[in-house]
């Protein structure tokens, strides 16, 4: 059992871990940023977005894209650092994203404004395919989290915070989604971010259980890691693949004016036996 250790401190709501290269790519919410550090804690801006949510994925040739959720666009960032439009999703709101090896990016979306007071409408999940083209390939999905794909590209797998479930999706060739099916049913678990490891079980992050979970298909509970404040998001990586970061803050509920406490984002990793697989 690895030790948790802590890579940054003094951050705001983070978010949208992401190992590529040879470091940890994050979001603060509270800032507007996209961060980097490495396995000695040190780290760096890599781009700021005025966006909350804002979540980034990778594309299969190495480019990042970050979602824009107030201007409903979702953004690339060239080899010089600047930001151009990746793909336009046509309205605001966004908030997940993950993008398979195929190049094919999901990105989710709330059916309501949960800050603003909004009535409760289920979200759905959406498609930009490679090629730019936008299109909804899931609906019925209470409050859409945290995403991702198997090594094999074959399932896309959401996690449903307000049901405490995750969901599975088959992928076709064409980057659409069939099989709806539960994944897992999670008793008192409330998945955010969420990684997929190369035994096929799902870590979730947890924020008012204050942990992050691995659990197998169908919801067996394998590990669980405890965190001191909200657990929003978990990838994979490291060397082997075997370190799990963890990003968290003291969280104050949605419809506070700060959600977490200023300052109280960390970004944690821990050893774990078994290697990250597929995206992110």
């Amino acid at each position: 059992m690895g030790e948790l250790r802590t890579l940054m401190t003094g951050r705001g709501l983070l978010e949208s871990p992401r190992w590529h290269g040879d470091r940890l790519y994050f979001s603060d919410w509270s800032s507007g940023e996209v961060l980097a550090v490495d396995l000695a804690g040190e780290g760096e801006t890599v781009a700021r977005v005025k966006s909350l949510p804002l979540c980034t994925a990778w594309l299969p040739d190495g480019r990042m894209v970050i979602v824009s959720s107030p201007d409903g666009l979702l953004l690339r960032r060239e080899d010089d650092g600047s930001l151009v439009t990746h793909a336009d999703l046509g309205r605001p709101g966004w908030n997940d994203i993950v993008v398979d090896g195929r190049g094919n990016a999901y990105v989710n979306r709330a059916g309501f404004n949960p800050m603003a007071g909004e009535e409760f409408r289920p979200g759905a999940v959406h498609l930009v395919a490679a090629d730019g083209r936008v299109s909804e390939v899931a609906d019925d999905i209470a409050f859409p989290n945290g995403m991702a794909v198997t090594a094999d590209n074959g399932t896309l797998i959401v996690a449903d915070s307000y049901r405490r479930v995750l969901v599975a999706f088959d992928i076709a060739e064409d980057g659409t989604l069939s099989g709806r099916r539960v994944w897992a049913e999670l008793g008192d678990g409330v998945p955010d971010g969420i990684c997929v490891d190369a035994e096929g079980a799902v870590w979730y992050a947890d924020v008012p259980n204050q942990r992050c979970v691995r659990v197998a298909e169908e919801g067996a509970v394998l590990r669980t890691v405890e965190l001191d404040r909200g657990g929003f998001a978990c990838a994979l990586g490291g060397a082997r693949g075997t370190e799990l970061f963890v990003v968290g803050a003291r969280w104050q509920g949605m419809t506070a004016s700060e959600m977490v406490v200023a300052g109280s984002g960390e970004v944690y990793a821990v050893e774990v036996e078994v290697p990250g697989a597929g995206w992110p």
